[in-house]
């Protein structure tokens, strides 16, 4: 990330006067190492802004007159500054930013997620080449017509980008999750299997053990029991808990 005198250089993209001016009076006050040198109020003033300030963040409305900000993200030919992505509402794109690993905030916006999310870009090394993954997952994941999705896992200074078709299953270690993969790779991730419950449960995903979620389309075999267990492609045996049974037979039952 390029700085000035540790200073970030930021701009704001919001298509509401009233939204760009308390996002920028919320950054002077909980964000002092942020300046904000130009607010857009769409695709238009942001990418004149975006050329003309070399900005190393910009807060990005989704929701912009005459397109949205993923239209006006392909506009731009070399992206090298942090994005965090705001939006009014739980957006059908969210999941898809969840899966790119790139920062959001819902409005309206709470002080403490604009810290924690500037927190996070400032602790992480932008590299450029990482940035432009993330944005190409994202905007492949977009597609409606693209029904191989990518997720980024996180791995200590980086990310490994992989099909969710790829998942067989995902192990807890710890404050860590262990993926297990259909080409016999094991990539150790740096965040939580809730984290990826919540990412993964509209995809074919269920968690059927504290310590296990599982792709259903990789399950071979269930067997009974008081909860049972089933056995995954790779021929793992994953235990099922009581309260996970009931889920796990209805989808049976739904075949």
């Amino acid at each position: 990330m390029k700085t000035e005198l540790n200073m970030i250089k930021a701009i704001i993209v919001d298509d509401e006067k009233g939204a760009r001016e308390s996002l920028s009076k919320m950054v002077a006050k909980y964000c002092p190492h942020i300046e904000v040198v130009a607010k857009a109020d769409s695709m238009k003033t942001a990418l004149e802004a975006i050329n003309t300030n070399n900005p190393d963040l910009v807060f990005l409305d989704i929701e912009m007159p005459n397109g949205n900000a993923f239209d006006l993200l392909e506009k731009i030919d070399s992206i090298d500054f942090d994005i965090i992505f705001t939006t009014a509402y739980d957006h059908y794109a969210i999941k898809a930013i969840k899966f790119s690993a790139i920062d959001y905030i819902l409005k309206p916006i709470d002080p403490e997620e604009l810290v924690q999310a500037v927190a996070r870009i400032k602790n992480t090394p932008n590299k450029k080449e990482g940035l432009d993954d993330k944005l190409k997952a994202l905007l492949s994941n977009l597609k409606p017509e693209n029904k191989v999705k990518k997720v980024a896992l996180s791995e200590g200074d980086g990310f490994m980008f992989i099909k969710v078709s790829e998942i067989i299953r995902c192990e807890a270690r710890n404050h860590y999750t262990l993926f297990y993969l259909t080409d016999k790779r094991e990539i150790l991730s740096t965040r939580t299997i809730g984290d990826y419950e919540e990412m993964l449960k509209d995809e074919g995903f269920i968690r059927v053990h504290r310590a296990h979620l599982i792709n259903y389309d990789c399950v071979k075999k269930y067997i009974r029991g008081e909860g049972g267990y089933v056995i995954m492609e790779d021929d793992s045996k994953i235990e099922v808990s009581r309260r996970a049974k009931t889920e796990l037979l209805d989808r049976i039952s739904k075949l």
